[in-house]
Protein backbone atom coordinates (compact mmCIF):
# COMPACT_ATOMS: atom_id res chain seq x y z
CA UNK A 1 0.00 0.00 0.00
CA UNK A 2 1.12 3.48 -0.93
CA UNK A 3 -0.12 4.37 2.58
CA UNK A 4 2.51 1.97 3.96
CA UNK A 5 5.53 4.57 1.92
CA UNK A 6 3.93 7.89 3.05
CA UNK A 7 3.50 7.56 7.10
CA UNK A 8 7.41 5.91 6.50
CA UNK A 9 8.51 9.08 4.88
CA UNK A 10 7.09 11.33 7.32
CA UNK A 11 8.66 9.47 10.11
CA UNK A 12 11.81 9.74 8.21
CA UNK A 13 11.39 13.48 7.18
CA UNK A 14 10.94 14.44 10.71
CA UNK A 15 13.97 12.19 11.93
CA UNK A 16 16.32 14.21 9.45
CA UNK A 17 15.00 17.60 10.68
CA UNK A 18 15.57 15.96 14.42
CA UNK A 19 19.23 15.09 13.06
CA UNK A 20 19.37 18.77 12.02
CA UNK A 21 18.63 20.10 15.35
CA UNK A 22 20.97 17.71 17.03
CA UNK A 23 23.79 18.88 15.12
CA UNK A 24 23.13 22.63 15.54
CA UNK A 25 23.45 21.78 18.96
CA UNK A 26 26.72 19.77 19.09
CA UNK A 27 28.64 22.45 16.86
CA UNK A 28 27.49 24.89 19.27
CA UNK A 29 28.34 23.40 22.23
CA UNK A 30 31.40 26.01 23.19
CA UNK A 31 29.19 28.77 21.76
CA UNK A 32 29.00 30.90 24.79
CA UNK A 33 25.37 31.74 26.21
CA UNK A 34 23.92 29.01 23.72
CA UNK A 35 20.55 27.34 24.35
CA UNK A 36 20.20 24.03 22.68
CA UNK A 37 17.02 23.21 20.56
CA UNK A 38 14.22 20.37 21.33
CA UNK A 39 12.16 19.57 18.57
CA UNK A 40 8.88 18.92 19.34
CA UNK A 41 6.45 16.12 17.16
CA UNK A 42 2.57 15.03 17.30
CA UNK A 43 0.84 12.54 15.91
CA UNK A 44 -1.22 13.50 13.19
CA UNK A 45 -4.20 10.95 12.36
CA UNK A 46 -5.45 10.75 8.57
CA UNK A 47 -8.64 9.04 8.14
CA UNK A 48 -7.67 6.06 5.29
CA UNK A 49 -9.39 6.12 2.12
CA UNK A 50 -10.06 2.71 2.33
CA UNK A 51 -14.21 3.36 2.15
CA UNK A 52 -16.91 4.43 4.26
CA UNK A 53 -16.31 1.54 6.42
CA UNK A 54 -17.01 2.74 10.32
CA UNK A 55 -13.67 0.80 11.09
CA UNK A 56 -11.98 2.07 8.30
CA UNK A 57 -8.77 2.75 10.59
CA UNK A 58 -6.87 5.90 10.82
CA UNK A 59 -3.76 6.69 9.39
CA UNK A 60 -0.77 8.08 11.81
CA UNK A 61 1.66 10.44 10.70
CA UNK A 62 4.45 12.15 12.28
CA UNK A 63 4.65 15.46 12.33
CA UNK A 64 7.54 17.91 14.15
CA UNK A 65 5.56 21.30 14.76
CA UNK A 66 8.43 23.05 16.38
CA UNK A 67 11.56 23.47 17.50
CA UNK A 68 11.54 24.74 21.52
CA UNK A 69 14.65 26.12 23.13
CA UNK A 70 15.82 25.23 26.41
CA UNK A 71 16.19 28.43 28.71
CA UNK A 72 18.08 26.64 31.17
CA UNK A 73 21.68 28.63 32.20
CA UNK A 74 24.50 27.34 31.31
CA UNK A 75 27.61 26.75 33.77
CA UNK A 76 29.83 30.21 34.78
CA UNK A 77 33.41 29.99 33.19
CA UNK A 78 35.49 32.61 35.08
CA UNK A 79 38.06 34.53 32.71
CA UNK A 80 39.29 37.17 34.55
CA UNK A 81 38.66 39.76 31.37
CA UNK A 82 37.16 42.76 32.45
CA UNK A 83 35.37 42.94 29.12
CA UNK A 84 33.73 39.69 30.16
CA UNK A 85 30.25 39.36 31.52
CA UNK A 86 27.66 36.51 32.29
CA UNK A 87 24.13 37.50 33.58
CA UNK A 88 22.74 35.86 36.72
CA UNK A 89 18.79 35.07 36.45
CA UNK A 90 16.61 36.45 33.40
CA UNK A 91 17.98 38.69 30.93
CA UNK A 92 19.35 39.36 27.66
CA UNK A 93 22.01 41.69 25.99
CA UNK A 94 20.88 43.64 23.43
CA UNK A 95 23.05 44.58 20.41
CA UNK A 96 22.72 46.53 17.42
CA UNK A 97 23.20 44.14 13.89
CA UNK A 98 21.80 45.36 10.38
CA UNK A 99 18.65 43.68 10.27
CA UNK A 100 17.85 45.22 13.93
CA UNK A 101 18.54 45.00 17.60
CA UNK A 102 19.21 41.10 18.71
CA UNK A 103 19.51 39.62 21.78
CA UNK A 104 21.85 37.37 23.44
CA UNK A 105 23.46 36.17 26.60
CA UNK A 106 26.77 35.91 25.05
CA UNK A 107 28.91 38.16 27.21
CA UNK A 108 32.02 37.27 25.40
CA UNK A 109 33.01 41.41 25.05
CA UNK A 110 35.69 43.44 23.23
CA UNK A 111 36.32 47.03 22.29
CA UNK A 112 36.57 47.60 18.07
CA UNK A 113 39.30 49.94 17.04
CA UNK A 114 37.21 52.83 17.80
CA UNK A 115 36.46 52.30 21.48
CA UNK A 116 33.31 50.64 21.02
CA UNK A 117 31.70 48.01 22.74
CA UNK A 118 31.31 45.04 20.43
CA UNK A 119 30.53 41.44 20.52
CA UNK A 120 32.75 38.35 19.28
CA UNK A 121 30.91 39.61 15.78
CA UNK A 122 31.88 43.38 16.23
CA UNK A 123 28.56 43.98 16.50
CA UNK A 124 28.00 47.22 18.68
CA UNK A 125 26.62 46.05 22.71
CA UNK A 126 23.79 49.06 23.67
CA UNK A 127 23.30 50.63 26.69
CA UNK A 128 19.78 51.35 28.10
CA UNK A 129 19.24 54.58 26.36
CA UNK A 130 19.87 52.25 22.93
CA UNK A 131 23.16 53.47 22.16
CA UNK A 132 26.86 51.84 21.80
CA UNK A 133 28.64 51.93 24.44
CA UNK A 134 32.45 53.73 23.65
CA UNK A 135 35.17 53.98 25.37
CA UNK A 136 38.10 57.23 25.23
CA UNK A 137 41.39 56.43 24.64
CA UNK A 138 42.31 57.60 28.05
CA UNK A 139 39.64 55.42 29.91
CA UNK A 140 40.96 52.64 32.00
CA UNK A 141 40.31 50.20 34.88
CA UNK A 142 37.01 49.42 33.11
CA UNK A 143 34.01 48.57 36.01
CA UNK A 144 30.88 46.90 35.37
CA UNK A 145 29.01 46.65 38.57
CA UNK A 146 26.63 43.82 39.50
CA UNK A 147 23.54 46.18 37.95
CA UNK A 148 24.90 46.78 34.81
CA UNK A 149 26.85 50.21 35.17
CA UNK A 150 30.04 50.85 33.14
CA UNK A 151 32.77 52.93 34.71
CA UNK A 152 36.14 53.58 34.46
CA UNK A 153 38.59 55.93 36.10
CA UNK A 154 37.07 58.75 34.65
CA UNK A 155 33.32 57.71 35.61
CA UNK A 156 30.52 56.62 34.55
CA UNK A 157 29.67 55.72 30.72
CA UNK A 158 26.62 54.31 31.16
CA UNK A 159 24.58 51.19 31.82
CA UNK A 160 24.12 48.14 29.64
CA UNK A 161 20.60 47.41 28.39
CA UNK A 162 19.48 44.11 29.83
CA UNK A 163 15.86 43.12 28.40
CA UNK A 164 13.49 40.34 29.20
CA UNK A 165 10.77 38.78 27.12
CA UNK A 166 7.42 36.91 28.54
CA UNK A 167 7.68 34.72 26.45
CA UNK A 168 11.37 33.51 25.31
CA UNK A 169 9.99 30.02 23.57
CA UNK A 170 8.14 33.10 20.56
CA UNK A 171 12.36 34.22 20.25
CA UNK A 172 13.04 33.18 17.02
CA UNK A 173 17.12 32.06 16.70
CA UNK A 174 19.14 33.78 13.83
CA UNK A 175 22.42 32.63 14.66
CA UNK A 176 24.37 30.92 17.21
CA UNK A 177 23.46 32.82 20.52
CA UNK A 178 21.57 35.16 19.34
CA UNK A 179 18.34 35.88 19.10
CA UNK A 180 15.30 38.24 17.47
CA UNK A 181 11.72 39.40 18.60
CA UNK A 182 8.35 40.75 17.18
CA UNK A 183 6.26 43.06 18.20
CA UNK A 184 3.60 40.52 19.83
CA UNK A 185 6.48 39.89 22.37
CA UNK A 186 8.44 42.89 23.09
CA UNK A 187 11.81 43.37 24.84
CA UNK A 188 11.30 44.82 28.29
CA UNK A 189 13.89 46.29 31.31
CA UNK A 190 14.93 43.59 33.73
CA UNK A 191 13.60 44.71 37.03
CA UNK A 192 17.12 43.49 38.98
CA UNK A 193 20.08 42.98 37.02
CA UNK A 194 23.05 40.93 38.24
CA UNK A 195 25.98 40.72 36.57
CA UNK A 196 29.16 39.19 37.27
CA UNK A 197 32.10 40.99 35.53
CA UNK A 198 35.14 38.60 34.29
CA UNK A 199 32.43 35.71 33.52
CA UNK A 200 31.07 34.32 30.85
CA UNK A 201 27.99 31.60 30.29
CA UNK A 202 28.99 29.02 28.63
CA UNK A 203 26.80 26.64 26.32
CA UNK A 204 23.71 24.71 28.34
CA UNK A 205 23.99 21.93 25.26
CA UNK A 206 25.41 18.26 27.19
CA UNK A 207 27.29 16.89 24.72
CA UNK A 208 27.17 13.24 26.23
CA UNK A 209 22.95 13.55 25.97
CA UNK A 210 23.36 15.30 22.48
CA UNK A 211 26.03 12.09 20.81
CA UNK A 212 23.32 9.56 22.30
CA UNK A 213 20.46 11.40 20.71
CA UNK A 214 22.47 11.25 17.37
CA UNK A 215 23.56 8.03 17.72
CA UNK A 216 19.87 6.95 18.03
CA UNK A 217 18.33 9.25 15.72
CA UNK A 218 20.81 7.98 12.88
CA UNK A 219 19.73 4.70 14.10
CA UNK A 220 15.99 5.18 13.40
CA UNK A 221 16.71 7.33 10.25
CA UNK A 222 18.71 3.77 8.99
CA UNK A 223 15.69 1.78 10.24
CA UNK A 224 13.08 3.33 8.70
CA UNK A 225 15.68 3.56 5.44
CA UNK A 226 15.45 -0.33 5.54
CA UNK A 227 11.30 -0.57 5.79
CA UNK A 228 11.00 1.40 2.37
CA UNK A 229 13.17 -0.73 0.61
CA UNK A 230 11.45 -3.64 2.14
CA UNK A 231 7.87 -2.37 0.90
CA UNK A 232 9.02 -1.35 -2.15
CA UNK A 233 10.61 -4.29 -2.82
CA UNK A 234 7.87 -5.96 -1.42
CA UNK A 235 5.25 -4.33 -3.87
CA UNK A 236 7.21 -4.92 -7.16
CA UNK A 237 7.39 -9.00 -6.16
CA UNK A 238 3.48 -8.47 -5.70
CA UNK A 239 3.43 -6.75 -9.03
CA UNK A 240 5.82 -9.64 -10.63
CA UNK A 241 3.42 -12.67 -9.48
CA UNK A 242 -0.24 -10.87 -10.69
CA UNK A 243 1.51 -10.28 -14.03
CA UNK A 244 2.67 -13.86 -14.24
CA UNK A 245 -0.88 -15.46 -13.26
CA UNK A 246 -2.30 -12.77 -15.61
Amino acid sequence: MENTSYIALSSQAALRRQMDVVANNLANMSTHGYKSGQMMFVEHLIKSKGGENLLTPNLSYVRDIATMTDTRPGAIEHTGNPLDIAIQGEGFLAVQTPEGERYTRNGRLQLDNTGQLVNQAGQPVLADGGSPVVFAPEDTQIVISKDGTISTNNGQLGKLKVVRFDNEQALSRTSGAQFATTDANPAKPVDKVTILQGAVEGSNVEPILEMASMIEVHRAYDGVKNFIEREDERQRSMIRDLAATS
